[in-house]
């Protein structure tokens, strides 16, 4: 069914004393912030940003060398953003699910299917390995159909995948229902190893730990403003002092490009999210969800939800909020107006929970891009390389754009480097106001798919044959 856009206003009672910070990071384990530069210093390499695509490419790049001098600024505390603020879903998947897969680089999906699940037994081993506690679990994930047209859908891409190397199964009406019980459930397409659930910011931190370990030098509260080549040495100045680096990785997510160039290809999409207080064994009872799998529905607009290790559920996802001249900031953190459309969506997906209430509830900014997986680039002579637009699935895939962006800054050839992805980037945003324009258009469009059995109207089609699309 449709999911309203106004919630009835007994729903909002159960917002009344949600805490307008992320669960994850609401934890006595978080640890205090690392001191900030103020000096001038020399490194071999300087990464800017600690979330999870910056700690794996300071964690790589130390662990395979460790005399390297590997300089973490972070303009904040590690995780703060995106990286602390999802789902926690870490997927196997490089290129935002199969059906993306297949639409942009059908002649090499069998690889990247084949290098994503590598990429996925990686982070658990590393995770093994270092014995990281941040409830990494692999639940595999439940994409459910409440449309018949979803039904038709999903029920062919098992076969359709298998080729490609994923192994996907179909799931009946009452198969769905038995796992995680919902009366708008009409069948579901199972992901049994190719998706992992996290706490990702327990997951920030044991890699920050891990950095520390091996001697990377971790600066945070630390905001870089510059960034120059000045006689192949490039200066990376912050507010207090400056590191002379040779090589410098940027993995600022959806903030500020600190090169120009970037913000053509990214448009920060802010994506808001609940988490409900602990359930009771009755409540747990009544929906079943025993092994903690992660679902999304299959609308355009769709919603993702996971159990936490304490009993809670996370419900995110549904709108997709851009804010004029790719705005970004604290204040926009905080959306009653969408909080309010999640709260109803939840007692909708789930009425046998009402009067449950929800405890946390924030948004954050996705960094998204035409493409909807990461893209790479290169600037001051291929000394400065970068990776975004990871479009809400960076806790699994910043692993693999870590590696590919150390390989470009070494200049090393390798499979991953030549592959089509990695060498081409997306079709650029517009400017403004046609970026605003042209992605409110779009969400509309979207919405009205979803009212209408997802029929996609003119301008959706177009998009489509063009490889474009706008999502979270």
């Amino acid at each position: 069914m449709p999911f309203p856009r106004h919630p009835h206003p007994d729903t909002l009672k159960s917002l009344a004393d949600a805490a307008p910070i992320p669960f994850w990071l609401d934890d006595p384990a978080r640890p205090l912030p690392a001191s900030a530069l103020t000096n001038t210093t020399a490194a071999d390499l300087v990464v800017v940003g600690a979330g999870f695509t910056g700690l794996w490419t300071a964690f790589l790049a130390k662990e395979a060398d460790k005399s390297k001098d590997v300089v973490l600024l972070e303009a904040e505390e590690t995780g703060i953003g995106a990286s602390g603020r999802n789902g926690g879903f870490v997927a196997a998947s490089l290129t935002h699910g199969f059906e993306n897969g297949r639409e942009h680089w059908q002649n090499e999906l069998a690889v990247l299917t084949q290098m994503g699940q590598a990429n996925l037994e990686a982070i658990d081993m590393t995770v093994k390995r270092l014995g990281i506690q941040c409830d990494f679990l692999r639940s595999g994930e439940l994409l459910v159909a409440t449309e018949p047209y979803q039904v038709d859908e999903l029920i062919k891409i098992p076969e359709v995948a298998a080729p490609y190397g994923e192994k996907l199964v179909w799931f009946d009406r009452d198969q769905t229902r038995s796992i995680v019980d919902s009366p708008l459930y009409l069948g579901g397409l199972f992901n049994p190893m190719g998706v992992a659930m996290v706490n990702p910011a327990q997951l920030t931190w044991g890699l920050r730990n891990a950095c520390l370990d091996l001697g990377v030098r971790l600066y945070e509260r630390t905001p870089v403003s510059r960034i120059d080549d000045e006689n192949k040495v490039i200066k990376v100045s912050t507010p207090y002092g400056k590191v002379n680096a040779k090589r410098v990785a940027i993995a600022t997510n959806a903030f500020k490009p600190l090169i120009k160039n970037i913000s053509r290809y990214i448009v920060p999409v802010y994506d808001y999210v609940l988490v409900t207080e602990p359930l009771s064994d009755e409540q747990r009872a009544s929906i079943g969800w025993q092994d903690r799998q992660g679902l999304s529905d299959t609308n355009n607009q769709f919603h993702y939800y996971r159990m936490t290790l304490d009993g809670r559920i996370l419900w995110g996802g549904y709108d997709a909020v851009y804010y004029r001249n790719n705005g970004i900031g604290k204040h926009l953190e905080i959306n009653p107006e969408v909080f309010g459309r999640l709260a109803e969506h939840f007692f909708i997906n789930f009425p046998q929970l009402e009067g449950l209430r929800f405890s946390h509830a924030w948004g954050g900014a996705i960094d998204t891009c035409s493409r909807f997986c990461q893209f790479w680039g290169t600037t001051h002579a291929g000394r400065t390389a970068y990776v975004l637009g990871f479009t809400g699935l960076g806790v699994g895939s910043s692993r693999f754009g870590a590696q590919v962006l150390l390989e470009i800054l070494d200049g090393k050839s390798t499979e991953r480097t030549q592959l089509e992805m990695v060498r081409k980037k997306p079709m650029a945003f517009p400017p403004e106001p046609f970026r605003t324009i042209v992605i409110n258009i779009t969400r509309k469009s979207l919405d009205q798919a979803d009212q209408n059995q997802g029929q996609r109207n003119l301008w959706l089609t177009i998009l489509d044959r063009l490889g474009l699309g706008f999502d979270s």
